[in-house]
């Protein structure tokens, strides 16, 4: 296995021409007094994609650690995402969040869930192509988001979304959302990426760590990237960071991944965004 330093990650170029690393760091559930720690730790590792929301309450930490780091600005990919209570006041939601983060700009900005009960996503969405137009973030997104929200979206906007960050594991692949998002030219990005950890108890994916000598961490994750998803996996244990990072060395045969895409069983673990209309406060 390659060493960390020598681990290249791939990129994916987004619609609007935007190039993203393909593997990311997330900081969903880590405590605000531990964010800089970790993320720092992330940084050092080589992770140049931090992905995190409002709704985490770590926006700051993850600031600190992109300033305390050293690195460029230009080298890393900040993404946050817009607190679902906070769809009709798009502007003032962003700039709460870029001044946490303490950033000019942020990469990449997503509505968060589209609460379809609120009515207000597509009210949202002309609002961040506003801030898209003024140079405000690099890329505008959506997350959470099925097929009829995209199709909501398509009808009454002007900018096609440049991700879709949705939960994607191997026990839970949404294929066919995957597919129509494809389609349309908007890249998908995998929050939940091993299955919060419960997929790694597959006798298919031990059996692949076994060969490969890798952990099964490492083996979901190559088979993410050899798919061609976005994945933002997330530790506080910076081995296991160094060894996620890792994971773009290992090249899965294409039986190897027809094993993995057989583990397929509908097994979602966070809400279901059809209904989901929680507030995030």
């Amino acid at each position: 296995m390659s060493q960390t330093q020598e681990t290249t990650i791939p990129t994916v170029t987004l619609n609007n021409g935007v190039k993203i690393p393909q593997l990311g760091f997330g900081v969903f559930q880590v405590p605000e007094e531990d964010t800089q720690r970790i993320v720092e730790n992330a940084l050092e590792a080589g992770y140049r994609h931090i992905d995190t929301a409002a709704a985490y309450r770590n926006e700051i930490g993850v600031g600190a650690a992109i300033a305390a780091s050293g690195i460029p600005r230009e080298e890393i990919f900040v993404t946050t995402k817009l607190r679902n209570g906070e769809q009709g006041l798009v502007y003032e939601a962003f700039q709460d969040s870029r001044k946490a983060l303490d950033l000019d700009y942020v990469d990449l900005y997503l509505i968060h869930w589209p609460v379809p009960s609120q009515g207000l996503f597509t009210g949202a969405w002309k609002a961040m192509e506003k801030l898209y137009g003024d140079g405000l973030t690099r890329a505008i997104g959506v997350s959470n988001f099925l097929k009829p929200h995209l199709d909501t979206l398509r009808a009454s906007s002007d900018i096609i979304p440049a991700v879709n960050q949705i939960e994607i594991h191997p026990t839970f692949q949404q294929r066919d959302l995957v597919a129509t998002s494809r389609s349309r030219g908007i890249a998908v990005e995998a929050y939940s990426p091993l299955g919060q950890g419960a997929d790694l108890d597959s006798g298919t994916v031990r059996y692949l760590a076994a060969k490969y000598t890798v952990t099964p961490a490492q083996i979901v994750l190559a088979w993410h990237l050899s798919t061609g998803n976005i994945a933002i996996p997330k530790t506080s244990s910076a081995d296991r960071m160094r060894q996620n990072f890792e994971a773009a060395a290992i090249i899965l045969t294409a039986s190897e991944l027809t094993a993995v895409n057989a583990l397929e069983e509908g097994a979602r673990i966070g809400a279901d965004p059809a209904t989901a209309a929680f507030t995030q406060f």
